[in-house]
């Protein structure tokens, strides 16, 4: 497959820091032992969330781009492509922020960093919003597979 990109950023340290905070606070303060189990568990999910949000990696496979944040691989999804109709660079405004979720009005956006995205509408009317850091590369794979020109930005 001719297109694998992963984007990394340093926003999993939100979540590394206090947990681990957490963790300690909950193994060495005296405390009732609810709350000790309480800040454990809050702690341990915090980590694990934020090995979930490392990096996101788009991989080209035979019919559709592969969208995967990890290492955890909890969240991935497929873009197949003959499920695009249009696609364009565009940018994500700070009200769009970053993760996994979708906005009235505005559609859905999976973005780990900064505000270059690939921006989609979908056959069935959805739109999507895709960040990356190499923009220019995924708009050539995606003319490439699809077959479509980038639209001019919206």
């Amino acid at each position: 497959m001719d297109y694998d990109h992963t984007q990394h950023a340093p926003l999993h340290w939100l979540l590394v820091v206090p947990g681990t905070a957490m963790l300690v606070t909950a193994w060495q303060a005296e405390q009732p032992p609810w709350s000790a189990w309480l800040l454990s568990i809050v702690g341990a999910i915090m980590i694990v969330l934020s090995m979930c949000f490392r990096w996101l990696r788009l991989r080209a496979e035979e019919d559709a781009l592969a969208i995967a944040y990890g290492p955890v691989g909890l969240f991935r999804n497929r873009l197949r492509y003959d499920q695009i109709v249009a696609f364009r660079a565009a940018r994500s405004a700070l009200i769009d922020g970053w993760g996994i979720h979708r906005l009235p009005g505005r559609g859905w956006i999976w973005n780990l960093w900064g505000f270059d995205c690939v921006a989609f509408d979908l056959r069935d009317g959805t739109k999507l919003r895709l960040g990356s850091d190499d923009v220019p590369g995924l708009l050539a794979h995606l003319e490439a597979r699809t077959g479509l020109a980038p639209t001019e930005n919206a």
